[in-house]
């Protein structure tokens, strides 16, 4: 499972949509469709009913928090990390030149 097809999933529960998700995410429709496919593979079934209207299974529905979850955690990762970046740059004090002439 990666994280671009967790974020791909999200964005569909939210958009109802495949264009829409993959507009959304900057990708095309058929990337987009092909990830969320090779998702319900390694969860072992769909996520999605498509037709008449994308909506959630059973499996999706079961799943929907976790995946959330997954990519909460992930984003406030990224965010611990660059509060680690901002503070070490902050006190990183360069070397000062010897004053060799």
């Amino acid at each position: 499972m990666q994280m671009q097809q967790i974020r791909y999933f999200l964005a569909l529960c939210e958009e109802r949509s495949f264009t829409r998700a993959a507009k959304r995410c900057g990708v095309s429709q058929p990337s987009l469709t092909n990830a969320i496919i090779r998702l319900e593979q390694k969860l072992g079934g769909a996520l999605f009913q498509r037709k008449p209207l994308v909506s959630l299974t059973v499996l999706g529905d079961a799943v929907h928090p976790y995946l959330d979850r997954i990519a909460q955690n992930a984003h406030h990762a990224r965010e611990a990390a660059q509060a680690m970046a901002d503070v070490r740059r902050s006190t990183f004090m360069p070397l000062q030149p010897s004053g060799l002439s």
